[in-house]
Parts: C-alpha cells; sequence; structure tokens
C-alpha cells in the first residue's frame, strides 16, 4: 500500500488555521518565504513516500535483530537512515547557532507528520534525537555542547532517552539506576532502563543516550533525580559499558528496537545541576509528547489511505441507486466511516499545528508580552495535542480495519499493521491519563485558569466572526455555529467547575474535560480556517466547508455530552464498590 502526503490539507491548514505570515514577519523567520515553505513540504512528500513509505512493510515482518550485543534493524532502515542524514532532514527546526537550519516548528510537524505516517518506527529514531538536542542545548555546559550537538543535529550521531525501570514507570522518583562520581567530572552509571526507544541499532555510529539516575545520598523520589549524557561510544572512541541485552516483543512498531539496556559502571556526564534531572529531562518530554500526537494523526493518516483506496475497488453488494459493480465507497455507512477517520484527523492535526505555531511565537514574536502569552499558550495545548493525536490515531486505523471488514483482520493486507502501530502512542510519553493529569492540575489550576481563560476568549472571537460572515457574506457553515456556541458554552461551565474542583474529584473529570476542551479548541480552529479561506478567496475554502461541517455534528456536537461527567465528579465511580468490579 503505497502512501501519498496530504499536501493539498496541510497547506490549507498552514495558510488559514494558524497565522503563518505573522511567523514569516518575526525577525528570526524573515528569511523564509511560502515558496520555501512549499519546496520543504515537497522535498519531505517525494523522501516519506518514495524513500520511507515503502520500508513500512518490512519493517513491520522483519523487525529488529538482537545478536551478541548488535542490533540490526530491517532490510533498507540503514540505507534510509543514511539518505534521512543527507538530505538534512534531522537539522529541520534545530537552531541555527548549533547548526541547524533554524526552521519553525510549524514546519516541523507537517514534515514529521509525512515521515510518521509513511513509517512510524523509522519516525521515532529522528524524534528522540530531536527532543535529546534540545535537552543538551537548553542544560548543558559549552564542552558538552561543542562536543556533541554538531554531529547529532546533522543525525550522524542519534538520541536515545532513558528513563523508564522495570519498577518505575509513570512514577519515575522509585528509579534506582546509580551515578558515582569518578573524581574525574565524569560519573559511572549502573542500572537498567526497560522501553529504550531506538536504544542500541545500526543505523548511526554513536548513540547518545540521555539518562535519569540518582545519585549518593540523594533525596528520596523525584527530587533525587539528575540527568546524564552517556554515549555509545567515548569521546576517545573506545566503547562505553552499555548495551543492550534484550529486545522487546510488541505489538506493533517492530521496526523500531525497543532495548533493554544495561549500564555497567557506564561513564556519564551530568547534564544540568545534580537533582534537577527531571525538569531537564521535561524539556525533552515536552516536544516529544507534541510530537506523539503528530505520530498519531501520520498513522491514522495512513490508515485513511489504505482504507479509501479499499473501498474504492472493492465490490460487495448492491448499492442503492448505483448500477451493478459500484464500490463499497457508494454504502453510506462505508462513506461515514472514512469521514470519521478524515475530519477527525483534521481535528487532531489543527491542533498540533497550533501547538506549533504557539510554540514558535513564544521564542520569536517581537512583543515580550506576546511570547510569554505563546508560551502558556504551547504548554496549554500540548497534552490536547498529544492526547488527542494519539487517540485519533487509534480510533482512525480501528475503523481502517473495520471498512476492510474480514480482510482488515488479516495481516496480508496491512490494515491491522496501522492499528498495532497505532496503539502505542497513547501510552508512551506519558500516558493520555497523565496527559489529563498533567492539562487539569499544571495547566488550568495553577495559574487560576488564566491561560484558560485567554484561550476561550478567543475561540469566543471566532464565534462571532463566523456570525457576522454568515450573516454578511452568506457563507454556508451549516449547524457549526450553533454546535460551536453550545461547544463553548459548556467548555466555559467545565472550566469553573474545574477550577472549583476538589482534589478528590480532580482524577475523575480530566480525561473527560481534556476531551470536551481539545473538541472544541479544534472545532473552533477548523471553523477558523474555513472562514479565514473564504476571506482570502481560497477555491480549496467551499470544500473546506463541507469537511468542517461533518466535523461540527460528528465531534464538536457531541463535546457538551462530556459534561455531564465532568460535574458528577468523582462520587459515580467511587459509588462501584471495588468488590464488585470482577462479578455482581
Amino acid at each position: 500500500m503505497t502512501y501519498t502526503p496530504p499536501i493539498n490539507l496541510l497547506t490549507y491548514l498552514l495558510k488559514h488555521a494558524v497565522d503563518w505570515q505573522a511567523l514569516l514577519q518575526t525577525e528570526a523567520h524573515r528569511d523564509l518565504s511560502d515558496e520555501l515553505a512549499s519546496d520543504i513540504l515537497g522535498g519531505a512528500a517525494a523522501f516519506a513516500s518514495d524513500v520511507l513509505a515503502p520500508l513500512n512493510r518490512d519493517g513491520d515482518q522483519f523487525g529488529a535483530r538482537l545478536e551478541a550485543g548488535k542490533v540490526t534493524t530491517a532490510p533498507g532502515f540503514k540505507q534510509a537512515y543514511q539518505d534521512f542524514v543527507g538530505a538534512g532532514w534531522q537539522g529541520l527546526s534545530a537552531p541555527a547557532e548549533i547548526g541547524g537550519m533554524g526552521l519553525p516548528q510549524t514546519l516541523g510537524v507537517m514534515v514529521a507528520e509525512m515521515f510518521y505516517g509513511a513509517n512510524m518506527a523509522f519516525g521515532l529514531c529522528p524524534m528522540l534525537t530531536g527532543s535529546a538536542i534540545n535537552a543538551i542545548a537548553a542544560h548543558a555546559n559549552e564542552e558538552i555542547k561543542s562536543a556533541y550537538l554538531p554531529k547529532m543535529v546533522s543525525g550522524e550521531w542519534s538520541g536515545a532517552m532513558n528513563l523508564t525501570e522495570p519498577q518505575a514507570g509513570s512514577d519515575l522518583g522509585a528509579l534506582r539506576c546509580k551515578a558515582v562520581p569518578n573524581g574525574d567530572g565524569s560519573y559511572a552509571l549502573t542500572g537498567q532502563k526497560i522501553f529504550i526507544t531506538w536504544g542500541e541499532h545500526d543505523c548511526a555510529e554513536n548513540i547518545i543516550h540521555l539518562v535519569l539516575a540518582r545519585l549518593p545520598d540523594a533525596p528520596q523520589g523525584s527530587r533525587g533525580i539528575s540527568l546524564f549524557l552517556a554515549p555509545k561510544i567515548l569521546p576517545d572512541g573506545t566503547r562505553n559499558h552499555v548495551g543492550a541485552i534484550g529486545l522487546e516483543h510488541k505489538m506493533g512498531i517492530h521496526g523500531s528496537p525497543t532495548c533493554v539496556m544495561e549500564f555497567d559502571g557506564a561513564t556519564g556526564f551530568l547534564i544540568g545541576a545534580e537533582n534537577r534531572g527531571l525538569a531537564c529531562m521535561f524539556t525533552m518530554m515536552n516536544e516529544a509528547r507534541l510530537y506523539v500526537g503528530v505520530q498519531g494523526v501520520g498513522i491514522g493518516e495512513r490508515a485513511y489511505q489504505q482504507a479509501l483506496a479499499y473501498a474504492n475497488e472493492r465490490v460487495q453488494g448492491r448499492v442503492d441507486g448505483a448500477p451493478p459493480g459500484t464500490p463499497i465507497l457508494g454504502h453510506g455507512d462505508v462513506k461515514r466511516m472514512l469521514l470519521e477517520m478524515k475530519t477527525g484527523l483534521m481535528g487532531a492535526r489543527v491542533l498540533n499545528l497550533a501547538t506549533a505555531w504557539a510554540t514558535d511565537m513564544s521564542h520569536c514574536a517581537q512583543d515580550e508580552a506576546m511570547r510569554k502569552k505563546m508560551a502558556a499558550r504551547a504548554a496549554l495545548l500540548t497534552p490536547l495535542a498529544k492526547a488527542c493525536g494519539s487517540d485519533m490515531g487509534v480510533k482512525a486505523s480501528s475503523l481502517g480495519v473495520q471498512v476492510h471488514g474480514g480482510m482488515g483482520y488479516i495481516e496480508e493486507t496491512g490494515a491491522a499493521q496501522h492499528y498495532r502501530d497505532a496503539r502505542i502512542a497513547p501510552i508512551y510519553e506519558g500516558t493520555n491519563g497523565i496527559q489529563a493529569l498533567d492539562f487539569i492540575g499544571r495547566k488550568v489550576r495553577r495559574d487560576g485558569g488564566q491561560a484558560m481563560a485567554a484561550l476561550m476568549d478567543e475561540l469566543g472571537l471566532v464565534l462571532e466572526r463566523a456570525r457576522q460572515l454568515q450573516s454578511r457574506d452568506g457563507i454556508d457553515l451549516g449547524d457549526g455555529i450553533t454546535h460551536l456556541e453550545a461547544g463553548l458554552s459548556a467548555m466555559r461551565t467545565a472550566n469553573t467547575r474545574v477550577l472549583n474542583a476538589a482534589d478528590s474529584d480532580v482524577q475523575a473529570i480530566a480525561v473527560p474535560y481534556l476531551k470536551l476542551c481539545a473538541d472544541v479548541v479544534a472545532g473552533a480552529y477548523l471553523l477558523g480556517a474555513v472562514l479565514n479561506g473564504f476571506e482570502a478567496g481560497d477555491a480549496q475554502a467551499a470544500h473546506m466547508q463541507k469537511l468542517v461541517w461533518y466535523y461540527t455534528l460528528g465531534v464538536l456536537a457531541k463535546a457538551p455530552q462530556g459534561l455531564a461527567q465532568i460535574m458528577a465528579g468523582a462520587q459515580p465511580i467511587h459509588a462501584v464498590s471495588n468488590q464488585y468490579l470482577a462479578d455482581l
């Protein structure tokens, strides 16, 4: 099954869903133009479809192999990685001062979506390298930066994130990996890490591990964690005492080696201050969380394209009012599933794009107040993007199997692979339940709801503008205005509930609150993109309007339904005795 990046849709959203021109007018991106952006997206689309996509099936079937401590990736992966490095894709969004191209994340997430859609297992390697680059650039000393960043930015060296241990998953405060000073400024790292994505492989000549470990006499819990850099190959060219002792046998992403790593007195170098490792690592994880949302959209898009192609070919049953032999796309329920996939992915995609744009503006807006506002906006949107994108990837790939019917359950069609690959995204980089708790606790309640209030005010402006344009210009938005008004009202009520909720209620309402907010925010951004497209005279606006109409009916109209669960709090959960969870 081929993969063709949805360039027309991506370009439309870039032009009309975010203020792309405002970004181009900043000092940091004054040399970037629409033409250059188009060329970059076109080049990425070609690399995704021609180089990465053909390897996706082999990656699933052959996977990665571990023999004598060495991991061999699936056929074609090593050459594809060299092509990736040669084309300079790794440094696309890395700052120019450390050797990158300095292009905005707004472009970066679109390029990444294409690569994930083409080959999600492959795309995890550059994702983790990019996140490691950010952590090193933000927290390491100049000596470490100069020694490691140039070859990481080029992609010659890859990066890996070593957090999880058998007894320390989401609760990193329980980790036991030890770091003992060597007396020369370095540390000896000892311990085992599990679930380490691309922790060992044959594609890059060196792998730069960022490792969370505990110093002697460090405080207990998360306050006693430090961050270290431990290269596979040390600066003197010798092999460090770190290696893979196992590969996980996974449900999906078989082409991505998920390693059990052992550090046996491995040489490491401190990144940032002692016992401040978790704060340093969050620099890495925050971007990774956005890109996991992008992964969900990418793999969901590939599942959608395969389902659409199958629906255009498969003949089954008589389509009402159509001649014999009409494919199943003519059946209303099949097209309904396809529209659920396409429009749901659009909603998640626009959240990814808005998060990346806010991140860019937090760095390069001319006004300091705007930079602060956009930093808060990016922080607010990141858990929405991660959770919505990854959940939608699972939903879309599941619907893709359904469109195929029985053949979707058979591995030879490839539809099942997309579902298996997508299923990890709601779990790693912080489960989506954790994203919801982060959203409600750190992003909404911590500042008294200020960042959320600012966002809701802007969504209200979209609603008012939609009313004006529909009245003035006769733009048909279907029931979009009605559903956005109801959704925004539910969101405001839910927000008041969240700000005043007892701590005992927070966990019970976090996930439905995040979902309500994500669906309304995405709906408002999509309606705004339609309005902007019409005002700009974009010929695609009329087609986008019809897709957004379906989104407002299928997603936005249902958003207020979550309000009842939010208002009820934890009582309905705890009313059910644990002893009756197994049987009545």
